[in-house]
């Protein structure tokens, strides 16, 4: 799929937008993912779609490595196996997190570093505790999500009697300096630019208005990321964990760390109508030793993965030949615009700054055109775009549309340029074709 795909808006907009200096901390997450990607391309010259999903496969291998090493730290082998293989088999999981260039790789394979390290450090040695705030600072300083599983130790520790007593030694505060020390060139970053990552990811929890219906609608939404049947595996082991309570620490300690994101997110969506389904994916993600704990003893298991495994695979293999042989406007976001610079080159167009009316299509925009060219939004939402990129003050733009029509250009930016004229589209492919206009005489950069 990495090699069948184009990437995707988030993808292509983290590529993109990661072009210029590395930098401590960046709009929308640290800056985990955006090293990854940027590191990548820079060693191997390429934005190839399967080339900067290289390094999130190989990290989703360490994860289903670190899952098997706490199942069986916590319960045994053949736990540890499956809860391995149900980690894979979730689509949220082994296909998105596990090879696309999205910040959630990074911290799956960070928080299970962490909750591994944290299950052995509670049965003595310094080493563990290090590695567990290392792990966890890895962890916020792949998204600020991370936190909340984080929360869930200290949960477990406040309610668990037989481990309470840590909290009376300093092992775990030396762990949640190492983390914080981690931490640090984020806050770093947002001290320097007024607060700007971490005051747009709390306003996405800004009410709007009073939904009922909203956490049903989050967790139905999450049940079809994970998996339904999944999904109602995780719910049921996390039932029993719940009824056996603290007294029982092998259910306790993942139960702890899955409940803070999986039960805020469904309360914030009361409310907010930025609920992302997949923002409670790493609550869900620490209750899979308890599914393969379970798995273990069912002999029905194989034969469910096997349907699974052959349900996603053929999922699979049909989204790749819908998304290249059936194009349409919204399939278009699932493939490369690669053939925008050779129409461009031809046009004699591609001396001109080039900018976008929007930060999802400047980084689309950006995969088309390629490293060389640099690209520019003119929207006042311009996401990570306004800060690693310094747009031009005067002159003519090329400004690069897939809907926007010249009544909609000239509504919007007629006023920031002496004129708008309408260039001739370019088609991408069948069925799709980008809109391109020229902004002559630039007067102010919106």
């Amino acid at each position: 799929m990495a090699a069948g795909l184009g990437l995707g808006i988030d993808e292509s907009y983290m590529v993109v937008a990661g072009r210029g200096p590395l930098q401590l901390g960046y709009f929308d997450h640290p800056l985990i993912s955006w090293w990854m990607a940027r590191g990548i391309a820079d060693a191997t010259g390429s934005e190839a779609a399967w080339v900067v999903r290289l390094p999130f496969i190989a990290l989703f291998a360490v994860s289903t490595w670190l899952m098997a090493r706490w199942t069986t730290t916590l319960f045994n082998a053949r736990a540890g196996l499956w809860a391995a293989v149900a980690l894979n088999l979730s689509p949220v999981f082994g296909v998105t997190s596990g090879g696309w260039v999205l910040p959630d790789g990074p911290l799956i394979a960070c928080l299970l570093g962490a909750a591994l390290c944290f299950t052995r450090a509670l049965r003595g040695g310094w080493g563990w505790w290090i590695g567990a705030g290392l792990c966890a600072g890895l962890a916020m300083l792949s998204k600020y999500t991370a936190v909340l599983t984080l929360g869930g130790a200290v949960l477990y520790l406040i309610t668990q009697r037989a481990h309470r007593g840590w909290l009376a030694r300093p092992q775990p505060y030396v762990a949640a300096l190492v983390a914080a020390l981690v931490f640090s060139p984020v806050i770093v970053w947002n001290l320097q630019n007024h607060w700007a990552s971490l005051a747009f990811q709390g306003g996405r929890a800004a009410a709007a208005r009073l939904n009922l219906f909203g956490p049903i609608v989050t967790f139905a939404g999450e049940a079809l990321f994970v998996l339904p049947w999944i999904w109602a595996g995780l719910i049921w082991v996390a039932w029993r964990a719940w009824r056996s309570g603290p007294h029982e620490p092998r259910g306790w300690l993942p139960l702890c760390l899955a409940v803070p994101p999986i039960l805020l997110f469904a309360v914030v969506s009361l409310w907010s109508r930025q609920v992302l389904f997949h923002w409670a994916a790493p609550g869900y993600l620490m209750l899979f030793p308890l599914l393969g704990a379970w798995l273990a003893d069912c002999r029905w298991a194989v034969r469910a993965a096997r349907w699974t495994g052959g349900i996603l695979a053929a999922l699979s293999v049909g989204v790749v030949l819908v998304v290249w042989l059936m194009p349409r406007d919204g399939i278009a976001q699932a493939r490369d615009w690669t053939g925008l610079h050779a129409a461009l080159a031809a046009r004699n167009l591609l001396g001109l700054p080039v900018a976008a009316t929007s930060w999802s299509e400047a980084g689309k925009i950006g995969i088309g055109l390629g490293p060389s060219v640099p690209v520019y939004c003119l929207n006042v939402d311009a996401r990570e775009f306004r800060f690693s990129t310094s747009p031009p003050t005067s002159g003519d733009v090329l400004i690069v549309s897939a809907r926007r029509s010249l009544a909609q250009i000239r509504g919007a930016y007629g006023g920031d340029f002496a004129s708008i004229e309408e260039l001739p589209p370019v088609s991408l492919f069948q069925g799709v074709s980008l809109k391109v206009y020229r902004g002559v005489g630039l007067r102010r950069w919106p």
